[in-house]
């Protein structure tokens, strides 16, 4: 084992259950190259269902902005939902099974009317509207059906992230439960504040941009580890930090996060989308320099609008995960639940740093 290289086991501070295996001398072994994903850049496809013009082979339209003229954005349903507005069935309980009816929203957001564009390519102010559309959205569906327990915005690109279309878009789904790992976060939350009085997003924030520590080897006095200010920060605006967590569980993963603490992001003014579109564009132009043709998600995670939403006001914080997708989940890691990353979190947010980017405009 080469002395630089990483095998240690990473707890995840937001939810100490989810651990990381950082193991970086598996980077280096024999596996088939596959070949580089070759994103399509067209500006306008005329089969395409997403593109300007060919409005009627999709589903209902939602909204389109601007609301008059040339669209940029559109909102339609989608044609093959995770939860539908049609009722099926009652909760329903026999022995120790349990089901809950699929009732819920599935929408379709068509990022930009030009087809092969990039979110590090668009403008600013077009991702200010986007992220504002998000808001809005994510508002409505709360406000209109008190059966939608929790809304759910994220984006699949590229086939290793799920994206089916290559035209892009994202999509926001309200669904009647409040997902297992939003739960997570927000019980662990919750827990650690009522330990700390803090919120443990805050904490990490923090710790990314004032702690540092050197740790040594008990015996022998070697320096086992340095944890410098600023190591895991990527980007950094006015409102918001870019984070390459600690314990990531991919490659090149990173979390925005609003520097002020914040529980919902339905709260969020035009100013703060702005600056939000404004750190993603960099963010994932960095990515792009890194990676070249990256494939991601992305996701946003918010504050559940339930009856318990009151006393997350201080404990939760929102935050956006951007987790590109470099590699395949082994078995290993799905039977074991065990993340494995073989590129150090330090090491990948120093390159992400040092990518060559031009200013937002």
């Amino acid at each position: 084992m080469n002395k630089d290289d990483i095998r240690e086991i990473r707890i995840n501070p937001i939810i100490p259950t989810e651990s990381v295996l950082i193991a970086t001398a598996r980077n280096s072994r024999p596996r088939k190259k596959e070949p580089p994903f070759i994103f399509d850049r067209r500006p306008h496809v005329a089969d395409c269902h997403f593109c300007q013009g060919n409005e009627e082979m999709t589903p209902p339209e939602i909204l389109r902005l601007p609301a008059g003229g040339d669209w940029q954005i559109r909102v339609v349903k989608n044609l093959y939902p995770v939860f539908a507005d049609e009722r099926n069935l009652e909760e329903l309980s026999f022995g120790v099974q349990q089901v809950i009816d699929g009732y819920g929203r599935h929408e379709v957001i068509i990022d930009h009317s030009r087809h092969g564009i990039s979110i590090h390519e668009m403008s600013i102010s077009h991702l200010t509207r986007l992220f504002g559309l998000y808001r809005d959205r994510m508002a409505q569906l709360y406000e209109t059906d008190k059966n939608h327990r929790y809304v759910l915005v994220f984006k699949n690109f590229g086939p290793a992230a799920g994206g089916s279309i290559p035209h892009t878009h994202s999509q926001i789904i309200a669904m009647p439960i409040v997902p297992y790992n939003v739960e997570a976060e927000v019980a662990n939350s919750r827990s650690y504040f009522q330990k700390k009085q803090r919120c443990v997003f805050c904490s990490l924030i923090d710790e990314a941009t004032s702690y540092e520590a050197t740790l040594y080897e008990r015996n022998s006095g070697k320096i086992r580890r340095k944890i410098n200010v600023g190591q895991y920060v990527v980007e950094r605006s006015k409102h918001f930090i870019a984070i390459k967590p600690f314990a990531s569980r991919f490659e090149w993963e990173v979390h925005i996060l609003p520097l002020v603490h914040q529980h919902d992001y339905t709260a969020i003014d035009n100013e703060t989308c702005r600056d939000l579109g404004q750190i993603m564009k960099r963010v994932m132009a960095r990515l792009e320099w890194v990676l070249g043709g990256v494939q991601y998600n992305y996701f946003l995670h918010s504050a559940p609008r339930d009856a318990r939403a009151e006393d997350l006001q201080e404990s939760f914080h929102w935050h956006l995960e951007i987790c590109p997708r470099t590699s395949i989940p082994n078995g290993f890691e799905l039977g074991s639940g065990l993340a494995v990353n073989t590129v150090s979190p330090e090491k990948a947010a120093r390159q992400l740093r040092e990518a060559e980017i031009a200013d937002p405009e």
